[in-house]
């Protein structure tokens, strides 16, 4: 199915394990890369976080091979791979364990049916400590579920031309 929909791009139809975290097909999924690109948080300029008017200055941008997250901090990152969901799917993205065991959280929303975009990553570092997160190493694992022929959905999110359609790059909150 991630083939003939080109689902995935780039898509590795094998896992990728060796030194690296891993990343590609996996038994009922698959495990995207985190890119190059991160939005790491900062206090600096001591502005509020508002969702409904987001402050770009909470950010310090930064690009490269790791990230360091900062103690009891937060990032936010990109998918390498670019996903095209078909209308009968739905998918609901999980931390990978390798993280997770580090006090690691990558949070992503549910990627409902028509959606395309690159995945905007929500990575938490909840130790006391800073944290690494490698670049173009694995970071998620996204479950597909399949509706059956008769219970596709209603409207789809491009139905809705929702406002993260076809987003490339790190997209901050819309309203």
């Amino acid at each position: 199915m991630a083939r003939e929909h080109a689902m995935i791009e780039p898509f590795e139809e094998a896992q990728v394990r060796q030194g690296v975290i891993s990343y590609g097909v996996s038994s009922y999924g698959y495990d995207m890369r985190v890119a190059d690109e991160f939005k790491i948080f900062t206090n600096v300029h001591s502005t509020v976080v508002d969702p409904k008017h987001f402050d770009a200055r909470s950010f310090v941008e930064y690009q490269g091979d790791a990230c360091i997250v900062p103690p009891n901090s937060f990032a936010l990152a990109r998918s390498v791979e670019y996903f095209r969901i078909p209308r009968n799917v739905l998918t609901i993205c999980v931390g990978k364990s390798t993280y997770a065991r580090c006090g690691i959280i990558t949070n992503v929303t549910p990627f409902e049916p028509e959606w395309e975009g690159h995945v905007t990553l929500e990575i938490s570092n909840t130790t006391p400590l800073p944290a690494r997160i490698y670049a173009h190493e694995g970071i998620a694992q996204v479950l597909f579920f399949e509706a059956d022929a008769d219970d596709i959905c209603a409207t789809s999110y491009g139905d809705k031309r929702g406002k993260y359609q076809a987003q490339r790059g790190v997209t901050l909150p819309r309203i």
